[in-house]
């Protein structure tokens, strides 16, 4: 019994990080790659900017918006600043004689909230969803407006990049959205992708004046606005050329808090899949599962397959082999088991240098997002989440950064 439970949770880790992918890269090979048609001219767009106490960094962010190559008059900048009780408000209404515009009230109700709130004064046909600590590289709107020269094609996701020289934890999370780009671009190829980056998003407005279920503000706002447009039969496609780039959080434990409460958000939404996910399409549910709701329950796997594998060392198979774990391979797992996480606890203690030290941070980077999972988990089944985020602080949050040196190439 032991060992049939073992082998099941490490099936469903395998097929979460690579069996997923590698079905999704042998049906997207099936299907011809065809490029998006040409736009015959470039459609107006709102650049809605999510700002909450961001006084650090949201002046840098309005010049870099001001500075993008998109034609000034076919672009509004828009800040939903809601809640904010520093002086972003104040720093956004310096812009105004350069076209920003604010909206604003000192109730906070969440990010979701604030971005549908500001909806009304949005006189793009497509709105660009963005965050305040992500900077845009210059040709990013024109590589994220292409796509929509496609009628069926409803949001276009951007890539988020991470920036050099953040250190191991900066390295880590470039890698993962290095694999997360490769995903999206080949759920694109098979027809959609099942996500989007919440500060580089394109949708089309009209889509977002549809009615959404009472529970969306519980939820995040990338991810039920990508189920929110496949429901209703268009595409979600990736646009790796639209890049945004941004720096790490502060810490390890910012991380996990930013991770933990995104993850809180993803139990809220499959609790309601009944409500969200386009049951009218087989493939992309099958993708949804895949991608979107067996992360996170990765770390149960986890955790299932380490007593599962301690229960195979305390009462061993007297036959049966590996697929048993009979001795020796149930001790044998055991201390592959145990060398994973030491591996985790040690490059969680420091951060380390060199390459084979960024090598060895990965299991420290994998355990803390899982743990992640645990915590949001937690909090979901408890009722603590909400949809009110704490802001996380990220490194060099005062640093203007300039999105033109900052990305590295995104897979």
């Amino acid at each position: 019994m032991s060992g049939r439970l073992f082998w099941f949770c490490v099936a469903t880790i395998a097929y979460t990080y690579a069996g997923y992918p590698a079905l999704l890269t042998i049906l997207a090979r099936l299907r011809p790659e065809r490029p998006f048609p040409p736009l015959a001219e470039l459609p107006m767009v709102t650049l809605l900017i999510a700002a909450y106490n961001e006084q650090n960094v949201i002046a840098a962010k309005l010049a870099n918006s001001l500075a993008l190559d998109y034609p000034r008059e076919r672009l509004q900048i828009l800040v939903a600043a809601d809640g904010s009780n520093d002086a972003t408000p104040e720093i956004v209404a310096g812009f105004a004689d350069q076209g920003v515009e604010l909206s604003y009230r000192p109730e906070r109700a969440g990010k979701m909230a604030a971005i549908l709130r500001a909806l009304p004064q949005a006189r793009g046909d497509i709105v660009v969803l963005s965050d305040a600590n992500n900077f845009y590289s210059a040709n990013a709107l024109r590589a994220l407006v292409a796509p929509f020269a496609d009628p069926i094609v409803g949001a276009v996701s951007g890539a988020k990049v991470i920036a050099r020289g953040d250190g191991a934890l900066g390295d880590s999370e470039g890698l993962y959205w290095k694999y997360e780009s490769y995903i999206k671009r080949q759920e694109t190829r098979l027809g959609s992708c099942t996500g989007a980056v919440g500060e580089i998003m394109a949708v089309c407005r009209f889509l977002l004046d549809r009615p959404m279920p009472p529970e969306a503000g519980l939820m995040a706002d990338d991810l039920f606005l990508a189920m929110h447009v496949l429901r209703q039969g268009y595409r979600v496609v990736y646009a790796p050329d639209a890049r945004s780039v941004e720096r790490v959080s502060s810490s390890t434990r910012d991380e996990r808090e930013r991770r933990a409460r995104i993850v809180a958000q993803r139990f809220v939404m499959m609790r309601f899949s009944h409500k969200v996910l386009p049951w009218s399409n087989p493939l992309l549910v099958w993708q949804i599962v895949s991608h979107k709701y067996l992360r996170p329950l990765v770390p149960l796997a986890m955790i299932g397959a380490l007593i599962a594998n301690l229960a195979a060392v305390v009462r061993p198979s007297a036959h049966g082999g590996l697929a048993r774990l009979a001795h020796p391979f149930n001790g044998i797992m055991l201390a592959l088991q145990a060398l994973f996480y030491a591996l985790a606890w040690l490059g969680g203690r420091s951060e380390p240098r060199g390459r084979l030290g960024k090598v060895l941070y990965i299991p420290a980077f994998l355990v803390n997002g899982n743990r992640a999972a645990l915590i949001g988990l937690y909090r979901f089944l408890t009722g603590r989440h909400t949809s009110l985020w704490r802001r996380v602080q990220r490194r060099d949050d005062e640093r203007q950064a300039s999105a033109d040196v900052m990305y590295q190439p995104n897979g």
